[in-house]
């Protein structure tokens, strides 16, 4: 039997080096090739600046407005099609405008057997005094929700896009605001605070006149809606943020939208399918001219003014602060 060889001994030896070259264990040229650092290759100053030389020199040539031919061509070229251009287009819009008929003449495609229903009958069918205020809210109710849901859809992707996350301090809750933040608050401006003291609440009384009286006169949600947020808006700039925050919040704002747009839903809902299947609503219309009238439109006129309020404060105070 042959004899166990010591470590150091079998290290020694041509089969531990030939073994060890095969497994990889060693790089042969570690140790036996000279190697030396690559230096950082640097470009010479002489070459950068006859580089921007040579590009400073292009540039001249091809943006030389004065003196370049093919530049000054187009230039010609461009003013005299625009001025063709627009001749031709005032041309065919007149020639289009002369087949148009006359203004309230009986031919004009306007005047179908819709606008006839509107004005003949809408008193009766909908109770609504005012013809217009009947048309978006009950012959076209179905529109109108659907643009009191692209305001709250705008709004919402608003609050998404402009919302400003609070700092939070180490036990989770939200850092204060200083209190003498003049970036957001409105400074102490003593005309502008009594002059809102006087003429907010005239704005939101009038806005709640203006939408309460929609289907009696000229207004509506829409309108309304827009006098009650101008005068929020207002009251926020003469008296600041933490104030108008009392009355105002995030969350109203949700609660409000969210109660207004289902009220709307689920009254039309109802009208719509009665009016499908041809069954009687036992709504009454009431007397025309009676604030009590029209049956759901006074309904849908304070859901629409609603939403439109608070869509116009919701938009400055993003815009404005970033967050209630």
């Amino acid at each position: 039997m042959s004899k166990l060889k010591p470590q150091k001994e079998y290290e020694k030896t041509k089969a531990f080096h030939f073994f060890r070259w095969l497994s990889g264990s060693k790089d042969p040229y570690l140790g036996e090739v000279e190697m030396k650092p690559q230096k950082e290759w640097k470009v010479e100053e002489s070459t950068i600046q006859e580089r921007m030389r040579e590009k400073q020199m292009l540039r001249d040539k091809v943006y030389d407005v004065e003196h370049n031919d093919k530049l000054i061509f187009f230039h010609k070229v461009y003013a005299i099609a625009a001025i063709f251009f627009c001749i031709a287009l005032a041309g065919l819009l007149l020639y289009t405008v002369s087949y148009l008929p006359e203004t309230g003449a009986a031919d004009r495609p306007v005047n179908n057997e819709v606008p006839a229903r509107y004005i003949e009958n809408g008193l009766q069918e909908t109770g609504a005094v005012n013809i217009v205020t009947g048309m978006i809210l009950d012959y076209r109710a179905f529109d109108t929700f659907g643009e009191s849901n692209v305001l709250f859809v705008a709004t919402v992707t608003v609050l998404i896009l402009l919302h400003t996350n609070k700092k939070k301090s180490k036990d989770g809750k939200a850092d204060e605001e200083p209190e003498n933040d003049r970036i957001y608050e409105p400074k102490n401006d003593a005309i502008l605070q009594a002059g809102a003291k006087v003429l907010v609440p005239i704005i939101i009384l009038f806005g709640i006149y203006v939408i309460l009286n929609g289907h009696l006169s000229p207004g509506g949600g829409f309108s309304g809606g827009a006098i009650i947020g101008a005068g929020l808006i207002l009251y926020l700039n003469a008296f600041g943020f933490k104030k108008t925050e009392k009355l105002f919040t995030e969350k109203t704002y949700k609660v409000i939208s969210f109660a207004a747009l289902t009220t709307y839903c689920l009254a039309k809902s109802y009208s719509f399918y009665t009016g499908a299947n041809h069954m009687e609503s036992h709504i009454p219309l009431g007397i025309p001219g009676h604030i009590l009238s029209s049956g759901l439109i006074l309904v849908l006129n304070i859901c629409v003014g609603m939403v439109v309020a608070c869509t116009m404060y919701t938009f400055y105070v993003m815009f404005r602060k970033g967050d209630f």
